[in-house]
This record gives structure tokens, C-alpha cells and sequence, in this order.
């Protein structure tokens, strides 16, 4: 479908001979070219280690790599960054800063926006599990990476724990919390905000932020990416990350899912089935933020419509494990429903759309096909699944209901999925960076589309949409004009760097979209 222009690339073998430009120092001074033996010239690759005495100064480089890696059998590219790009670059075994590989930088474009010249460099045949680093002559060197089999592993662990780690109204033992161990917190009973003389239990659920505020509607959202995430790949959610209920027979993700799903439940009022919007912590009084205060806000149409969508998926996908407990989750999404209704209609939010989804695949009801065949007759419907996330999501679901379905709908609901997924890979194809949207800024907007890439992939896989998710991590991780690590802590250059910085695991929405996708990579 999408073909790439590639250099001509070559695994280096001992004693091969090829012509090598550039000074000893390798900062791009010319040189007579001529015929040398790799092995017997290795010291003038800069970081070999192997003659270089003096400290390079530090810069962010003009080579930019995933700084996580690579594994073994997938394709790997760097972007190069420079009006004068080397015509051939090195793959450096990182511990003696001999080459590996070499290849020719291919695509290179002038960004007149940006004011930017990039160009690709593959260098897939590399490999053989290790430490390697990427140099060319004029720009320097990459920051190092590794090639292994398990490379995505503890970044895909560790964005799934981090919500165990988030959990609010217990105790976090240092055996699955470590250095971010504390005492249970907020366990005081909470007042209403419109109403300070009403106490109510909303202990647990996940912090969102750095008041550890806890959000019905944002919570409901994460969970359901999660669900949809398990509905996709359940092979990629084991029941061994390292979080209290591991090995409890139910896959960790399930298990975090209804921590928060507990929580939501103690978020809906009893008399009215509306859902409280928040849990919000109150520094004015002083004191530690575990032990802030906690006022519960108002009721929110938003947050009822986005339980009732949640917890009927909850329900739906949980049976198998705790039949009562989905009963309960089931008639408390109803319940939500109706009391939406009550106060508003299903044309005041496309979240009504993604519900009656929800509890039309679940139960059937007729109620609920009504308000999707609503929404299936509106004139823009075809724009609103191009844009609107719930629409989206309430239309996958219609696509994998055992219910009674309109056939032609779903051949047209598959057609527009595909016209998405085949965009969102062209913009991918076409960009510089091989991603659909670059800059910071952008990030929930690029994890929103690499989403629907992850949902197209599942119903109709396609080896290429496979090989975008992949750069997207490797963007994120690295291969971005920042030369930032975005994701994990521990690589040369990450976003701790900067303190306007929080990492896309440090955001729980963007957490829960990049778990998305990472578990279509790690099934």
C-alpha cells in the first residue's frame, strides 16, 4: 500500500573495505578518500572510546533515535537533521564504538515552516541483541539504544503499574510501590460541595493530577480505553505486573479497572442515579496533600452519561470473572442512563450515542437501539465518526455486538473506519518524523489516532499499520525534534530534563491511550 524509498544498506563485516570520509575527529573535515580496512580505523568514529581523551561538549544531536530501542525483527530508522546530511551513516557497537552496519540517509526534505532539513536512515538488518549508537559524518552521534527481544516490555509494564501507583485510599506497600511507598490517604470521610452538612464515602479511585483530584469523567474515559484495549489484545494483559491482585486469576488490567470502577459506584448518588463529578482535595486548610480535605462536586450530566457507557462495558467484558459484581456494575449503568434522561436528551451529547452502544450490546434493549439509529440517520454522521472520540467508540462497539445489527450499517460504519485508518497512515507515510502530528502539544491528538490505527489493525491486520505504531513509540521515546524521551525515565535525554514537563505516563489519559497502544506491539 505505502512503499519507502530505502538506501542501500549493508551489514559491515571484519575486514571489509570501504571508503571512509572525514577527518580523525570525524567533525566533517574533508580528506583524501581512500581504501582503508574498517577494523584498522575504527578510532576515527567520535564516542568509540577507543583514542578520544577529551569530553564532548553536550548538545542535543542531529541523529534521532528511539533512546528506549529497537527489536530484533522490526524495522528500525533514525531521522537525520541537517542541510548537509553524511552520505553514509554507522550503526556503533556502543561498548567499542566499532561499526555494525552503515547506510545511506534517504527522503530528505526541506521543512520551509519549520525551517528544517531531515532525511531517514534505516538500518533494520541490524540485528543481533545490544548497546549501539548511530554516527555520521558532519552530525555527530545519536544518543545509545539497545536491540532486544524484550525492549518494550518494562515501559509497557511500567505505564500499566503506574495506575496502580496512582490508586488513592490505600496504603502502597514498597513490595509493588517502591520509592512511591505511602500511608493510605484521603481516607476522611468527604463533604458535598453544594452542601458541606452531607458526609459521603468516596474513598479509592485514581489520582488525576498533582492535587491528587480524582475525576468521574476522566476516569470513566481511561477505564474504557482500558476495556477496549483488553477487548482488542486480552493476550497482551497478563496477571503478573506487580500489583496486589497479580496472580488472582483475573488479569491485572480487569483488576485495576475495578478499583476504579468501586470507587465510580460510590460516586453515584442513590436517590438519583446521577454521578458526582469529582473528588477534589482542598489545601486551604493546610496540612499535607495526603491529608487534604476532599469535597465532592455536583452531580454531572457528563460524568452520569460516561458511567453509564463505562460500567456497561465493565459489566459486559467482567462476567466471566464476578457475574454478581457485573450485575451490580450493569443496573448502576441503567440507572445512569435514566437519570440523564430525565434531565436531558440524546441529541445534548454524542457520549449518549457511545452508551447506548455500550448497553445495547449488553443487554439488548430497545431504548438503546433507538438512540443509535438516531444518530446512524443524522446528515453529518459520517463527519461525526471522522471526529468525535464517542461516536468512534460507540460505532467499534456496534461492530462487535452479538445483538441484532443492520448489516448495510456496519458495511458502511467498516468503510468509514477504513477511510480513518487509511488517513491517518498516509499523514504518518508523508511526514518527516513518520508520525501523523509532531510537537508536544500534539501528543493526545497523535495517541487518539494511533487508537484507531490499533483498532483497524485488530479487525483487519495489516503488517504496515504495525509498523506506524511502532515509529510512534519510537517518536515518543526519542525520535522526536526534541531529541526527548517522553515515555520512561531512564535514557540519556528525557523530559525530566524540563520542569514544564510531566511524560506521557505522568498524564493518566495519555497513559491509558499509549497502554493502548503498546498492546498492539507486546500480544
Amino acid at each position: 500500500m505505502f512503499s519507502v524509498m530505502r538506501g542501500k544498506n549493508r551489514i559491515i563485516t571484519t575486514g571489509m573495505v570501504i571508503a571512509l570520509m572525514g577527518s580523525v575527529a570525524g567533525c566533517g573535515a574533508s580528506s583524501a578518500e581512500k581504501q582503508v580496512d574498517i577494523q584498522e580505523n575504527l578510532p576515527f568514529i567520535q564516542g568509540s572510546g577507543e583514542v578520544a581523551d577529551y569530553e564532548v561538549p553536550v548538545q542535543i544531536p542531529n541523529i534521532l533515535v528511539d533512546q528506549n530501542g529497537f527489536r530484533p525483527e522490526d524495522e528500525k530508522v533514525a531521522v537525520f537533521r541537517g542541510k548537509d546530511l553524511p552520505d553514509i551513516f554507522y550503526v556503533c557497537d556502543k561498548s567499542t564504538g566499532k561499526p555494525v552496519y552503515s547506510g545511506s540517509p534517504v527522503k530528505a526534505v526541506y521543512d520551509k515552516e519549520a525551517d528544517e532539513y531531515t532525511a531517514l536512515g534505516y538500518f533494520t538488518d541490524v540485528k543481533s541483541a545490544g548497546d549501539y549508537y548511530i554516527y555520521g559524518d558532519i552530525l555527530g552521534e545519536s544518543y545509545p539504544f539497545t536491540v532486544s527481544e524484550d525492549v518494550f516490555s518494562k515501559v509497557y509494564n511500567d505505564a500499566c503499574k503506574k495506575f496502580y501507583i496512582n490508586r488513592c485510599g490505600i496504603a502502597l506497600s514498597e513490595e509493588y510501590a517502591g520509592e512511591n511507598a505511602h500511608s493510605a490517604c484521603h481516607t476522611a470521610v468527604s463533604h458535598l460541595q453544594d452542601n458541606a452538612q452531607v458526609e459521603i464515602d468516596v474513598t479509592g479511585g485514581w489520582h488525576m493530577d498533582e492535587m491528587a483530584d480524582r475525576d468521574a469523567v476522566l476516569g470513566c474515559a481511561i477505564a474504557e480505553n482500558f476495556l477496549l484495549a483488553y477487548e482488542m489484545n486480552a493476550e497482551a494483559f497478563t496477571d503478573d505486573t506487580g500489583i496486589p491482585e497479580s496472580r488472582n486469576g483475573v488479569p491485572d488490567i480487569l483488576d485495576e479497572v475495578k478499583y476504579e470502577a468501586d470507587w465510580l459506584l460510590k460516586m453515584q448518588d442513590s436517590k438519583t442515579g446521577g454521578v458526582y463529578g469529582a473528588a477534589m482535595t482542598d489545601p486551604s486548610k493546610g496540612g499535607e496533600l495526603f491529608t487534604y480535605p476532599v469535597y465532592v462536586t455536583p452531580i454531572s450530566m457528563d460524568a452520569t452519561i460516561g458511567f453509564a457507557s463505562m460500567m456497561a462495558r465493565f459489566s459486559y467484558i467482567y462476567q466471566q470473572y464476578d457475574s454478581e459484581y457485573a450485575t451490580i456494575c450493569l443496573k448502576a449503568a441503567d440507572r445512569a442512563w435514566t437519570c440523564f434522561f430525565n434531565n436531558q436528551r440524546s441529541d445534548d451529547s454524542t457520549a449518549c450515542f457511545k452508551a447506548a452502544a455500550q448497553l445495547y450490546r449488553a443487554t439488548g434493549g430497545k431504548s438503546y437501539e433507538d438512540v443509535l439509529n438516531l444518530y446512524f440517520t443524522k446528515n453529518n454522521f459520517n463527519d461525526l465518526f471522522m471526529e468525535d472520540e464517542d461516536i468512534f467508540i460507540g460505532s467499534v462497539t456496534y461492530l462487535s455486538t452479538n445483538q441484532n445489527v443492520d448489516v448495510d450499517r456496519c458495511t458502511a460504519l467498516m468503510k468509514l473506519l477504513m477511510n480513518k485508518a487509511e488517513k491517518i497512515a498516509n499523514d504518518a507515510s508523508s511526514s518527516k518524523y513518520l508520525v501523523t502530528r509532531v510537537g508536544e502539544e500534539n501528543y493526545l491528538k497523535l495517541l487518539y489516532d494511533m487508537r484507531c490505527l490499533s483498532v483497524t489493525d485488530h479487525i483487519i491486520y495489516n503488517h504496515e499499520y504495525t509498523t506506524i505504531i511502532e515509529n510512534h513509540v519510537h517518536y515518543l521515546m526519542g525520535m522526536n525534534p526534541e531529541a526527548m524521551n517522553y515515555v520512561s525515565e531512564d535514557s540519556e535525554r528525557t523530559f525530566l530534563e524540563d520542569t514544564a514537563k510531566t511524560g506521557i505516563l505522568n498524564d493518566p489519559q495519555k497513559d491509558a491511550l499509549f497502554v493502548f497502544m503498546m498492546s498492539v506491539l507486546c500480544h
